[in-house]
């Protein structure tokens, strides 16, 4: 597309128009001619005008061969374009129609203008119709006025719409209305984010240019998980094209109260721009922006690339001729080289990545930005790099989709922190291991691609309240180095039909990409027993549930289930689970090393705290004991002593108590010695 830089050589074909309308005008008014309103319209068209044509190589003759313009809608967009271009033209518009407060042009005005017959006017009226070429282009706006919103056709303003204005003015730039959705990638850009082409793209291109060459419509899902290559890719074939990025995202589209105008405002910017179009994440588009899209797509003629993880979704009853290109993840042995060639530049050779690639299921864009990420921190503190540098700059790069679905818990506690029985701790490591050693035995052995199914890292923690489970999860996510995510149960379950469903996928999904822990906290919630049939709720409850199970199994990822009533979960969990460990409420053995491991190394305390009387005394789960000597070490410090002494932790065991419903003594509090409570 080209502009010019006069507008005045465009506008001089409707500059003839209303220098005529105006002679016919002002020689009506001096003869004091007796003619109605629309009479003295009519006479504003001078037939037989030398009009001249629109300069060749401007925005306009561009904008009228794209959009497949007649000359009556051509001469409409110039007649819009000149309210626009020059304030001037507002008091030659308010002497036309004859009111001082209409300064911009009119239906009617144009009609008069343009038609040289009462047959020509009403022919011309559908060229304003909301499915005609200008409105269906948003090119114009035809709106009522403002006091008048029931007033006839001719009476309706016309406005060339501000993108259209700018860019036949001959201004660039993004449409305004887009800058929140959309983002340009430039030529420059692409070529420095392609690089050296990878298997992905190169497949791309092939398939891409023989269509580009010929300068064919081309509509390319592009099916992989984001940081795949996709958008990059993407930009290589723009590049190649001569031209530059659009990319929409789609997620914001959809969440927008005006999403299906955006979405044809993306499309008509790509044909502004010459740019080819990438929408971003189409599969956060509902069924109705799905069929939106696909009437864009089959009226479309450019280059349109898609990019989604789930099968090409359904695009309405158009057909599209969309084909779909696989970015398959990178494989352990691609993401172990990833890192290397990535630290590799960033000027960190000799790197050991086996770990942090076989942990993080990073593509390659995020690779390449946590590797560089790595290269600053170790640069800025002059040492090499270490696993926890690694592993820290792989986790930033992930869990971002699961915002709003999870709530992340940094993990902090250790192995030592957890007292559970000696089988429970084993069965933790073994969960450990098992993630540890996950792409050797699914990949190299073979596991993996023999069968999906039983392949999920699975985990029921069962037990009473306060026994560990949410500990043990800790445990085992700061071992492994991943993310702790507690799912909000709130967020996930819906009162609308498929909408938990959809929720669901979401959530495995994010979870999957982020590598992370996730944790279903008091799971019996969510994860609850099939129920009889007897009703519409019942049916689509146990279609919840149904698919939450096929959901669990195919997840590839840690998921771990915790709940204080076991019963009450369907036993089609528990099947698909490779771990079920119990944790039982602590004997008085397991209560002593839970007081002991509980107290914090800096925490002074005072002698006559007596642990093994405690344990004996007070049947209390872990998490009852945290809670005591956290309030007692308050305690301690609100009284002005220097330790927590008996008494602040027997005044905490009596406030826990309350809590539990349960009313102790004096008597019952009394400790060793005769010390009082407090």
């Amino acid at each position: 597309m080209q502009s010019f830089d006069d507008p005045a050589a465009v506008l001089e074909r409707i500059d003839v128009r209303l220098r005529a309308a105006v002679r016919l005008a002002a020689e009506a008014d001096n003869a004091l001619a007796a003619a109605d309103e629309a009479g003295a319209r009519a006479s504003l068209h001078s037939p037989g005008l030398a009009l001249p044509p629109v300069p060749e190589g401007s925005a306009v003759a561009w904008l009228a061969a794209g959009f497949g313009l007649s000359e009556l809608e051509l001469d409409v967009v110039l007649l819009g374009l000149a309210a626009e271009a020059d304030p001037g033209y507002e008091r030659v518009f308010a002497f036309l129609q004859d009111d001082v407060t209409r300064r911009r042009p009119s239906v009617g005005l144009a009609l008069d203008l343009l038609c040289a017959t009462p047959a020509a006017r009403r022919a011309a009226r559908e060229r304003f119709a909301p499915d005609a070429t200008l409105a269906r282009h948003d090119l114009l706006r035809v709106s009522p006025p403002p006091t008048e919103p029931d007033a006839p056709l001719p009476a309706h303003t016309l406005r060339l719409d501000p993108q259209i204005a700018d860019v036949l003015l001959g201004v660039g730039g993004l449409d305004r209305r887009l800058a929140r959705v959309c983002r340009v990638v430039t030529a420059a850009e692409s070529a420095s984010m392609a690089g050296d082409p990878d298997e992905a793209t190169a497949r791309l291109e092939a398939v891409a240019a023989g269509a580009i060459e010929r300068q064919l419509s081309l509509h390319l899902y592009l099916r992989g998980t984001p940081g795949s290559g996709r958008e990059r890719a993407g930009a290589a074939l723009a590049a190649k094209a001569g031209s530059v990025l659009l990319v929409a995202n789609c997620s914001v589209v959809a969440a927008a109260d005006d999403a299906e105008r955006l979405l044809r405002f993306a499309f008509r910017e790509a044909r502004l721009q010459g740019a080819v179009l990438y929408l971003d994440d189409v599969d956060a588009l509902p069924e109705a922006l799905r069929r939106v899209l696909g009437r864009l797509l089959h009226e479309d003629r450019g280059v349109v690339l898609m990019a989604g993880r789930e099968s090409w979704p359904s695009a309405g009853e158009y057909p599209t001729g969309t084909v779909t290109v696989s970015f398959p993840r990178l494989s352990a042995a691609g993401r172990r080289e990833r890192w290397r060639t990535e630290l590799a530049a960033a000027g960190l050779a000799d790197v050991d990545t086996i770990e942090v690639a076989d942990r993080f299921r990073l593509e390659a864009g995020q690779i390449a930005e946590a590797a560089w990420s790595v290269a600053t921190a170790t640069v800025r503190r002059d040492t090499p790099p270490t696993t926890e540098d690694l592993f820290a700059a792989a986790r930033a790069q992930s869990g971002h989709a699961l915002a709003g679905l999870a709530r992340r818990m940094e993990p902090r506690a250790g192995w030592d922190s957890l007292v559970v029985p000696p089988d429970a701790e084993a069965q933790l490591r073994e969960i450990c291991a098992r993630v540890r050693h996950r792409e050797q035995v699914l990949g190299a052995w073979g596991f993996g691609a023999a069968s999906r199914r039983g392949l999920a890292t699975g985990a029921l923690f069962a037990g009473p309240a306060g026994t560990g489970k949410t500990l043990a999860a800790e445990v085992i996510a700061a071992d492994l180095g991943l993310d702790l995510y507690v799912v909000d149960l709130a967020a996930v379950v819906s009162k609308y039909i498929g909408e938990t469903e959809k929720n669901l996928d979401r959530l495995f999904t994010a979870a999957e990409d982020a590598d992370a822990v996730l944790l279903f906290d008091e799971a019996d919630t969510l994860f609850g027993r099939r129920s009889e049939v007897r009703d519409s709720h019942d049916r689509y409850a146990n279609q919840e549930i149904s698919h939450l199970l096929q959901r669990l199994e195919d997840f590839d990822g840690v998921a771990i289930l915790t709940t204080n009533l076991r019963e009450h979960l369907d036993p089609a969990f528990v099947r698909r689970l490779a771990f079920l460990i119990t944790f039982p409420f602590p004997d008085e053995a397991t209560r002593l090393s839970l007081w002991q491991v509980t107290w914090p190394p800096g925490t002074p305390r005072a002698a006559d705290v007596d642990l093994p009387a405690l344990a004996a005394r007070f049947p209390l789960s872990g998490g009852h004991i945290r809670n005591i000597v956290l309030a007692a070490a308050y305690l301690a410090v609100d009284a002005g002593a220097g330790e927590v002494t008996a008494a602040h932790v027997l005044h905490a065991v009596r406030r826990e108590y309350q809590k539990l419903g349960k009313t102790l003594t004096d008597a019952d509090l009394a400790p060793a010695g005769g010390v009082p409570c407090l």
